[in-house]
């Protein structure tokens, strides 16, 4: 079960992030799914690990609030990375 919830919360992340850098168009449900589950590792490790900023430590812990804030954050800096290199336009 705790699989399915990350998938369906990095979904919702993914297309969230996707919402807000405007990439919707050209990602689809799987990009979406990889975006928001590899955007909240990624906010999970710069914000909790390396700034040690107390909410994120709650975006591994499965569904809450701040699980989803932090997988959408990570994962609008993922796809600003992605962008800046080119893979998405």
């Amino acid at each position: 079960m705790g699989w399915i919830i990350t998938i369906l919360v990095g979904a919702l992340c993914g297309w969230l992030a996707s919402m807000i850098m405007n990439t919707n168009a050209q990602q689809g449900a799987i990009a979406n799914i990889l975006i928001g589950i590899v955007g909240a590792v990624l906010a999970q490790w710069i914000f909790a690990g390396l700034l040690n900023i107390g909410g994120a430590n709650a975006a591994g812990g499965g569904f809450s609030f701040w699980s989803i804030i932090w997988g959408v954050v990570g994962s609008v800096i993922l796809i600003a990375i992605l962008k800046a290199v080119k893979v998405l336009r």
